[in-house]
């Protein structure tokens, strides 16, 4: 869903959103608004709204029920006309069907327009009836099985360059001017026979900065886009690296809500062409990025330009990679070996002159994978123990880019 505010230009960018009416699934796309201005950014939602009537197999044209028709809105329509495609106008903020009676919309040359009120609900159901009797049933049909990729990181480090890079194509507003993307933009993307659904979000800037409104719904969108993620790649500024000599603090924070959201991700160094480097750089970023991020060692790291294209093929084969980790199960009889083997090696701590004894070991889940240990002692397992185990599986199975997480149950001494 789209952020609403009272507010023109608050959607730049074409927002996709799955929707189901009457048993048939389809594919939303909300635009930016279309005025006489020619500024940079209105230049650019125009392109953002060119390539959605282009993927549109139906348009929905929207004017405001309480105002006279627009300049704007007459140029809209003639636009809609040229495509050839089936038009539908919404009349919006109607409250009062049976009192609005305006023959003005009529000018736009459209098809029988819907009065309905988007606030309190009414008439939608008749607006998509109509809308979706105008598409032939079994085309676009939306794949739920994607791969959900989230790009985060604080403001203006390149994540909408780099969705457009991976694309092809301009798919969201890039500017040089930090806010631009204000939602949570989701493209799908399919290579042969892999679907993804790549989200661009709006950069993730400290409390005391985020002023406007619609700043605080932008990134409180951008942290629900990490839930919904199966990979998150937290993408830094190299030439910011460079200059502060490390990794931010709200980078920091970013890093630390994509650990506690128990997601698959791995880290992107952006912008790597623009900073003066020999040939040690490449190794003493990375030795400072695991120094200050030390809590996604398991990460990888990738060094990039979503400029000059350098090394971007290696960013979706890295997507597999750590979905493929993210989605990983061990077989019982094999973990119970490795984990005989490390408690061979290193015994467990005793607590309170109690042995900590652990009977057995078995996965339980996955995304993240989740292990359930049966031990004789619930507080018996030490967290630097349990760094063990977890090193030790790794040493195994490296799970490459994604969190394991460790459960325990507790055998009693009777059923020992």
């Amino acid at each position: 869903m789209a952020i609403v505010e009272d507010t023109p230009g608050v959607t730049r960018d074409r927002l996709y959103a799955n929707g189901e009416w009457l048993g048939r699934q389809f594919l939303l796309i909300d635009t930016g608004g279309l005025t006489d201005a020619r500024d940079t950014i209105q230049t650019q939602i125009r392109t953002q709204v060119a390539m959605a009537l282009e993927e549109a197999d139906a348009i929905i044209m929207v004017v405001d029920g309480r105002e006279s028709l627009t300049s704007s809105d007459h140029q809209v329509a003639t636009l809609l006309r040229k495509t050839n495609k089936p038009v539908v106008v919404a009349i919006n903020k109607i409250d009062n069907f049976s009192e609005y009676t305006d023959p003005e919309v009529y000018q736009l040359g459209l098809d029988e327009p819907v009065s309905v009120s988007a606030e309190h609900g009414k008439n939608i159901g008749d607006l998509l009836d109509l809308v979706l009797s105008k598409i032939p049933e079994g085309i676009n049909d939306i794949d739920l099985e994607s791969v959900r990729v989230t790009f985060v990181g604080r403001p203006n480090v390149g994540k909408s360059s780099l969705v457009n890079a991976l694309l092809g194509q301009s798919r969201v507003i890039v500017s040089a001017e930090p806010g631009t993307t204000r939602d949570a933009i989701d493209t799908p993307l399919i290579v042969g026979d892999k679907h993804y659904l790549l989200v661009d979000t709006a950069g993730i800037r400290r409390k005391s900065k985020v002023e406007e409104s619609v700043e605080y719904y932008s990134v409180l969108r951008a942290l629900k886009a990490v839930e919904r993620s199966d990979v998150v790649i937290l993408v830094l500024d190299a030439t910011a690296l460079a200059t502060s000599g490390g990794v931010a603090d709200q980078e920091l924070k970013i890093a630390g809500i994509i650990r506690d959201a128990g997601k698959a991700c791995f880290i992107l160094v952006n912008k790597w062409d623009a900073v003066e480097k020999d040939v040690d750089s490449t190794a003493a970023v990375t030795e400072k990025i695991r120094s200050d991020i030390d809590f996604l060692n398991y990460a990888p790291i990738i060094f990039v330009s979503a400029k000059s294209g350098q090394r971007l093929s290696k960013i979706l084969p890295t997507v597999d990679q750590v979905m493929e980790s993210y989605t990983f199960r061990i077989a019982t009889n094999r973990l119970n070996a490795i984990i005989s083997e490390a408690i061979a090696l290193h015994s467990p701590p005793s607590r309170k002159g109690r042995l900590f004894k652990i009977y057995f070991s078995n996965q339980v889940g996955v995304k993240p994978p989740k292990f359930l240990f049966t031990v004789n002692d619930a507080e018996g397992m030490h967290f630097s123990y349990r760094r063990y185990l977890e090193n030790k599986i790794r040493e195994y199975f490296a799970f490459s880019g994604t969190p394991i997480q460790f459960d325990i149950a507790v055998k009693h001494k009777k059923q020992e």
